[in-house]
């Protein structure tokens, strides 16, 4: 049987606490990025969120990665924190110009990440669905869409997910809907259920259960993303490491 890609990582790649933790003390902080991209095999770009980033800053990224490795996109919550989605157009605009194409292969999915309570308006969704290309730059692109309330466990909703071969995200939080349905040639996952008082923020049980789910995502070539998000931020790259080990 074919298996896809399986790539794990990270939130982000700064973050105090790692240092001493996961990063060596003394680590440059220019550093951590190649550090952490020679042990995991994605990170997911939290910075996208917040603002707009410089061709040269993803040109750089991509430089400190291996070959392999990918990096995902948090997309402007500017896009996606609003009443009206339909209507975001211009901050879409924004988001897919400011030159994330210099990150060449190691371009990975965009995640467009939905506010709490957004309810499904399938008009609406479809009409910013609409707004999302597939490709850019001659570069394919492919998205990930992360919802937060159950009005999104309906059939239109993954109807609409699947014609545009867009992953649903299997977000493993207590606080949000988590589905299942696979929509796209891809699997987006991110855990967030990591517990500080477990040195690698899940126990061998539960690592041993995310490798073998990773794996049956993977069969007949589906390539997955599985994120260590939240949760016991802390512990996430050892959940991470821990999760490639056992791949």
């Amino acid at each position: 049987m074919t298996l896809g890609s399986i790539r794990v990582g990270i939130g982000g790649w700064t973050y105090e606490p790692w240092r001493g933790v996961f990063y060596p003390e003394g680590l440059p902080h220019r550093r951590e990025l190649a550090y952490a991209a020679e042990l995991l095999t994605a990170i997911e770009i939290n910075a996208t969120y917040y603002g707009r980033q410089k061709p040269s800053s993803f040109a750089a990224w991509a430089e400190a990665a291996p070959e392999g490795f990918r990096f995902s996109l948090k997309a402007s919550r500017y896009a996606t924190a609003r009443k009206a989605l339909a209507e975001g157009k211009d901050s879409v605009d924004k988001f897919l110009g400011q030159g994330f194409t210099e990150l060449g292969d190691k371009l990975g999915p965009i995640l467009w990440q939905f506010r709490d309570g957004k309810r499904f308006e399938r008009e609406d969704f479809a009409r910013f669905l609409d707004l999302v290309p597939d490709r850019i730059e001659g570069r394919d692109l492919r998205h990930a869409l992360e919802v937060r309330d159950e009005s999104f466990r309906d059939p239109a909703f993954l109807d609409l997910a699947r014609s545009r071969n867009m992953a649903v995200v299997f977000a493993d939080d207590e606080s949000f809907p988590c589905i299942a349905e696979q929509t796209a040639d891809f699997t987006y996952a991110r855990l967030q259920g990591s517990a500080e008082s477990c040195e690698t923020g899940y126990d061998a049980p539960a690592l041993d259960h995310w490798a073998d789910q990773a794996h049956q995502w993977s069969r007949g070539g589906r390539d997955v993303y599985l994120f260590f998000i939240s949760g016991a931020k802390v512990r996430n790259p050892a959940a991470a490491q821990a999760l490639i080990a056992r791949l």
